[in-house]
Order: C-alpha cells, then sequence, then structure tokens
C-alpha cells in the first residue's frame, strides 16, 4: 500500500544493518543493503569505501523506492504482502521477488507482477499468502550453497518479516 514504504524501509533497512564487506557475501561491499555494484549503477559512476559507509537512510531510500519497490508493485500490494515482497526483492533482487510470489500463487511466472498477478494477490487471504510466501523463500535460501555462512541470519529474518507483516496487517 503507498502509505507503507516508509515502514517497509525501515524494517528493510534493519535487517540489512550498516556497513560490510564479508569476504564470502557474493554482493561485496555494502552499506544498508546497497552494494558497491548496485550504488555505482545508481549513481553513474564509481565509489569508493568512503563513500560507501557515508550512505545514509535517506540518501538510499529513493534507490530503494524505484528500484525494488516499485518494482514488485509495493503500492498496489496489500498490507504485510508488500512486505513481505519488498524485502526479499531487496534480498534476491525484484525479479525472483515477483517469480517467487507468482508461483505462490499458481499465475505465470513472468517476473513482472502486473494486472493478473495483482488480481490474484487480491483474492487470497494476506495472512495466508505471507505465510506461504515466507515458506517457499527460507526453503529457497535453505538450497543456497552460501546457507551454511548466512543462514541463521536469513532465517531470523524471514521469521522477523513474517512477525513484521502480520503487525501491519493487524
Amino acid at each position: 500500500m503507498k502509505e507503507n514504504f516508509d515502514q517497509c524501509l525501515a524494517a528493510v533497512l534493519h535487517h540489512e544493518g550498516g556497513f560490510v564487506n564479508h569476504p564470502k557475501d557474493p554482493g561485496g561491499m555494502t552499506n544498508l543493503g546497497v552494494t558497491k555494484r548496485v550504488w555505482e549503477e545508481w549513481v553513474g559512476h564509481e565509489v569508493d569505501e568512503k563513500a560507501m559507509r557515508a550512505l545514509t537512510p535517506e540518501v538510499v531510500g529513493p534507490m530503494y523506492r524505484k528500484k525494488y519497490w516499485d518494482k514488485v508493485c509495493g503500492d498496489d500490494l496489500p498490507t504485510g504482502v508488500d512486505m513481505a515482497v519488498f524485502d526479499l526483492a531487496v534480498n534476491s533482487g525484484p525479479g525472483r521477488a515477483a517469480k517467487m510470489l507468482q508461483w505462490v500463487l499458481g499465475v505465470p511466472e513472468d517476473g513482472m507482477i502486473g494486472p493478473k498477478t495483482l488480481e490474484k494477490v487480491s483474492s487470497i487471504d494476506a495472512s495466508k499468502l505471507v505465510e506461504d510466501y515466507n515458506a517457499q523463500r527460507l526453503s529457497f535460501l535453505q538450497a543456497l550453497p552460501t546457507w551454511a555462512t548466512f543462514g541463521k541470519g536469513w532465517g531470523r529474518r524471514v521469521a522477523e518479516v513474517s512477525k513484521d507483516a502480520e503487525k501491519m496487517m493487524a
């Protein structure tokens, strides 16, 4: 829903945390969940570690809205569902987030949330949809080769996203 972006962004940034440059993280240098590559693409030039460390929620917010929230039609998703889909879009890409939603809904998986996907979303109980969506997300994450390194945090994140979505729906 339109009024949910700020609340969803705050939750995502809480999960993403601050600056990290973990050698086993394929994303490499990251701050507030924004990889160096994604930030360079957004600003149109190379950035160094100092620039990455200087990112703030206010600076990255517009990028999150355009590249992730808008890509998964966050304004058009029911409250709670928007949180779950947006968080996965940030974590695994908007295409994967859309395809996973479509798979859970049983509609063609083209990676683009459009009228048919939104129609199906509106016909299903949002709480059940979030539950099924996050169960599928957890299954996907557990199959990744980096689960042994990052799985504990990912599992906690999926559980917290579920709780955040439920609170939003209440």
